[in-house]
């Protein structure tokens, strides 16, 4: 029987060896840019200067560079020189090619694969600086060895010349990259030098005698940052604890165990809250892994040792007594900044970015490594640990204390909405997807927003007053502040350690504050509460700040809503140069002023109304932010003052 024959749709829905697609080169990269750097926007720009600075800071841990040169230039470019060894330019035996065209042009080629070559190395797929080539729209490499520059160019990752030798030089040896990001492929390709600078401090301290020079040629005045730590890890925590009142002294570890190098560095302050950066061979893992784990296991377990041999030394002293509290994670992190710097030969992570560490043997080397030092530095310093363990032994009280308060507050809680806030206008909906918190400041404008609100969305929270600062003080004295405690008890979702957002009663929680500087100081104290006490309200995108105007300008019977001075000075200007009537501008003293229909059409009205959403782009500024400006120390908030008193705009 003839063979049926196939149709042109069963031809084409045919799965074989043609349509397996092979990429050549880089091109893997180019397809799949996120897969390598994480995004494409301002964090994957500036992820593609960490692989090329990250190249020479494995030269500087190998021991042969002291030096790394930063530079954006005037055109846009920017350029990583080092004072390594240099990129290999002889013949690769397996190409034919030079070694230096092999690397940064071949995905899987380069010194992170063979083992003689780097001890221990940021990458881990040996992809690194070929990431930065192939996500360029061009590259240049120059290389010096033996008196000469060694030259290559690249486009979007692909050789346009053989490597060739450009001139004759003075340097030593040593290696330079200048790209320019490919536009096809970012967002964005305007370099932020502030970034740049803040990331490469950190490698400074991480690599302790180091040198950075960095430039930024863009303006009219060239920026320059340069950046060496002679102290290396034990520099970085005192300088992490700038804005705060350290009871301890530095504590420092530097040893090896079965070829892991396992560095900390630790202080304590009289802060309530803990700080630790864990790192691999100078990649920040900002969700730690095994080395953060061991640290934490070494930490309780030593103050917990240290607290048996006094327990047992007083009783034996004055007879019976009562035992010494057995403290857990939480208790001895309260107030620690921390610093956990791991050198690993073969390092394993989760996903390309490199966010966790997922070796299990370092867990247990650092453990070790951290608590045999704990113990020798609390045995040779009874100053430090006494007034350590003081700390930690008060934080296990008032953790008791803390899980009483968050107790009652949920038993007051709505599961049911029978026991919310007398002071709640809740709405209809029962659906939080669609429902949103109005958290507002005063009676007056709680009363407009009640009246002015979509009923069947929009509930609305007003604040009888200030709300305490939540930076100087422990979970239960906050919640024995009413304004919290009815905010907590609103939204439904617990707090701290209890806190569920399954439960969460509302998906946009926006907090409505007059636009002075009262009102400023109310939005912060509630964004400090949220922050510390509530911070995955602020991750999940739930949080908002409403954006009331400032100014109503009236022109015949047409009113118009002006945000700030700004846009009021711009209105104005406008309306003038086209000859209009100059309009009567007042200024709103707040949010009671405004009438129901005002306030719903200027704040309220989804269709018109601006909210800013609140979110995290870097805890560790955000943490210091706030410790700062509401934080028990005066000193570091003076400083800010002072630094910016010219710049501020006084509501007079």
């Amino acid at each position: 029987m003839a063979e049926k024959k196939k149709t042109k749709q069963e031809q084409t829905d045919k799965y074989d060896a043609s349509k397996i697609r092979v990429l050549k080169g880089l091109e893997a990269v180019r397809k799949r840019p996120a897969m390598y750097i994480g995004s494409t926007d301002e964090k994957g720009l500036h992820h593609i200067v960490y692989e090329a600075v990250d190249n020479s800071i494995d030269e500087a841990m190998a021991g042969f560079c002291d030096r790394i040169d930063i530079a954006i230039h005037k055109d846009g470019s920017i350029s990583i020189e080092d004072n390594g060894r240099g990129i290999p330019v002889d013949k690769h035996p397996d190409t034919g090619k030079s070694a230096l065209e092999t690397a940064m042009t071949n995905l899987h080629a380069g010194g992170k694969f063979e083992k003689g070559a780097y001890k221990v190395s940021g990458g881990l797929h040996g992809v690194g600086v070929k990431c930065t080539n192939a996500l360029s729209e061009w590259m240049e490499t120059e290389v010096f060895k033996d008196g000469k520059i060694y030259f290559q160019k690249y486009k979007k990752g692909k050789a346009v010349s053989e490597v060739k030798v450009k001139g004759k030089t003075d340097k030593e040896h040593g290696t330079r990259h200048t790209f320019f990001p490919d536009p096809e492929i970012f967002e964005v390709t305007d370099f932020n030098f502030n970034i740049i600078v803040k990331r490469s401090r950190q490698q400074a301290y991480l690599t302790a005698g180091v040198r950075f020079h960095l430039v930024d040629e863009r303006g009219d005045k060239p920026k320059v940052h340069n950046l060496y730590f002679e102290g290396g890890i034990k520099s970085y925590v005192r300088a992490l604890d700038l804005d705060k009142k350290a009871i301890s002294s530095v504590f420092y570890v530097n040893n090896t165990m079965d070829d892991v190098l396992v560095e900390v560095a630790l202080q304590y302050t009289d802060s309530i809250k803990s700080s630790m950066l864990a790192f691999t061979n100078n990649i920040e893992n900002t969700e730690g892994g095994t080395h953060e784990v061991g640290f934490k296991m070494a930490l309780t377990k030593a103050f917990n040792t240290y607290l048996s041999k006094l327990d047992n030394g007083n009783s034996k002293k004055n007879g019976k007594k009562d035992k010494m509290p057995s403290l857990s994670g939480d208790d001895v992190r309260e107030g620690l900044t921390a610093v956990i710097s791991v050198k690993v030969p073969d390092p394993q992570f989760e996903g390309q970015t490199k966010m966790k560490l997922n070796n299990p043997e370092v867990k247990g080397i650092v453990a070790k490594v951290v608590k045999e030092g704990l113990d020798l530095f609390l045995a040779e310093n009874p100053d430090d640990a006494n007034k350590v363990m003081e700390k930690a032994i008060l934080a296990f009280r008032a953790r008791a204390a803390a899980k009483a308060a968050r107790e009652a507050v949920i038993r007051k809680g709505a599961l049911d909405g029978a026991a919310l806030p007398g002071t709640l206008a809740d709405c209809s909906s029962k659906d939080p997807a669609e429902s949103e918190l109005y958290i507002v400041e005063g009676e007056s404008a709680g009363g407009s927003a009640k009246q002015g609100r979509d009923r069947t969305t929009q509930a609305v929270l007003p604040l009888r007053g200030k709300p305490i600062n939540s930076e100087k003080y422990r979970i239960d004295r906050v919640l024995k502040n009413d304004r919290f405690t009815e905010m907590v008890t609103a939204l439904g979702c617990g707090i701290g350690e209890s806190l569920d957002l399954s439960k969460l009663r509302y998906h946009k929680v926006i907090l409505m504050n007059d636009a002075d500087v009262d009102g400023a100081h109310i939005t912060t104290l509630v964004l400090t509460f949220l922050y510390r006490h509530m911070p995955e309200l602020i991750e999940e995108g739930y949080v908002y700040v409403a954006q009331s105007p400032l100014y109503r300008a009236v022109i015949g019977k047409n009113k118009y809503y002006l945000i700030d001075e700004d846009a009021k000075e711009e209105f104005v200007k406008d309306i003038i140069k086209k000859g209009k009537s100059e309009p009567k501008v007042s200024r709103f003293k707040g949010l009671g002023e405004m009438n129901p229909t005002e306030l719903w059409e200027t704040t309220m009205d989804p269709e018109t109304r601006v909210l800013k959403l609140i979110t995290i782009e870097d805890a560790e500024d955000a943490d210091r932010t706030f410790e700062m400006l509401m934080g028990t120390e005066v000193p570091p908030r003076r400083r800010f003052i002072q630094s910016h008193a010219k710049s501020a705009n006084l509501d007079i």
